[in-house]
């Protein structure tokens, strides 16, 4: 089969990622390689065409920054793309994150007469519009080109969801979240390369770690409230400012003692880094499934979470701590919680048993793919 994703994943398959779904969305296309698949990736930020390791072709779009600024997003960007995709002739088209110009994808699809997968990136994917602006738009008021996209996305989105051939979720409440709709989807667990997994720490962990983007969105301010409850706690911060919330912050942390900065690292080293911690700290008020909860998980760190327990795996699977929005609960936890002798080969085990990318794993996948694409197949 031929699988086309597009996006600007080129960092993600070279271990310098800027963000969770486009990491998933590089761990699905190396995992429909491994299957067999001939797997394309249309990467909109590259200027010329390669191929990975794994057998991935990706393919730039010649021409995306010529036009006049502004007006070249429609003179040039989206008809371009349109051709790109449509060019790929693929059995499958997959998109995943919020964006309006997964449309394209979904025409392309139409027009070879593909299949479209769309996968979720968020809870707030499949949560109400009221969410959405809360968390999301409104943490970005005063970008133009935000505003303008995401009027596209609420009236693309929606039509996407119902008219896709498959919808992966990432946990049972996202699935529980769109049956109330009437959309039918599927769970597929996000993924983590087991050659990432560290070594054992010979060292003892002394700090809580904070990893992700530092903004509004994420609950910097949240985590900055946090740490100066907890002055005899060390923290170390791995991610860079994103907004102005996020740079407010990083430069009020460079005056705190006991606090540790240190910027955006790429995907090993900031494994490493939480393998050399006492716990991964959580202050995000909405997320989809995070992948450093997978990766602090793997190192055998507990999760201590303010807002977000998705699909209530920490709660359930005793993988750390959910204090459901309150941060006096979170911060006792941090000053007085007590080590549990059994928790890191716990959360080990739950990796490997379900976000490994292992040979289980890439056939269960393929498997959602090429059933997708047998003669009058439904989900």
């Amino acid at each position: 089969m031929k699988i086309c994703i597009w996006g600007n994943l080129t960092g993600a398959l070279t271990g310098r990622t800027d963000g969770g779904g486009e990491k998933q969305m590089a761990l699905i296309a190396i995992a429909l390689a491994k299957a067999g698949h001939e797997v394309i990736i249309v990467d909109y930020k590259i200027t010329e065409d390669f191929v990975t390791s794994d057998g991935i072709q990706v393919f730039c779009i010649k021409g995306w920054n010529n036009g006049i600024r502004i007006i070249r997003t429609f003179t040039h960007r989206l008809p371009l793309l349109y051709a790109s995709l449509k060019r790929v002739n693929a059995d499958v088209y997959y998109c995943r994150i919020r964006d309006f110009r997964h449309i394209f994808a979904f025409w392309a699809a139409k027009k070879v007469k593909a299949k479209f997968v769309l996968g979720i990136a968020s809870d707030l994917d499949v949560m109400n519009f009221g969410k959405r602006l809360k968390y999301q738009y409104l943490a970005y008021i005063g970008r133009m080109w935000w505003f303008f996209s995401g009027i596209l996305i609420e009236i693309v989105y929606p039509f996407l969801l119902r008219k896709s051939d498959i919808v992966l979720v990432q946990h049972e409440g996202q699935r529980d979240i769109l049956l109330k709709k009437n959309i039918v989807s599927r769970v597929f667990p996000n993924l983590i390369d087991d050659t990432e997994f560290p070594k054992v720490s010979d060292t003892i962990p002394k700090d809580f770690i904070y990893v992700g983007a530092l903004d509004k969105r994420k609950g910097f301010a949240e985590f900055y409230e946090l740490v100066t409850k907890a002055p005899l706690q060390t923290f170390t911060v791995v991610g860079k400012p994103r907004d102005q919330t996020g740079q407010h912050y990083f430069e009020k942390f460079k005056s705190i003692q006991n606090v540790t900065l240190l910027g955006h690292l790429k995907t090993q080293e900031t494994v490493n880094t939480i393998n050399n911690s006492k716990a991964l700290i959580s202050t995000s008020p909405m997320e989809g499934f995070p992948n450093t909860f997978i990766e602090a998980w793997a190192c055998g760190k507990p999760v201590l979470s303010l807002y977000v327990d998705p699909g209530n795996i920490i709660e359930r699977e005793k993988l750390g701590f959910y204090a459901k929005g309150n941060i006096n609960s979170l911060l006792d936890e941090i000053n007085h919680g007590e080590p549990d002798s059994g928790l890191s080969e716990r959360t080990k085990a739950y990796v490997i048993n379900n976000h490994t990318l292992n040979d289980f794993r890439i056939k269960e996948l393929s498997s959602i793919f090429e059933n997708l694409c047998e003669p009058e197949a439904r989900l």
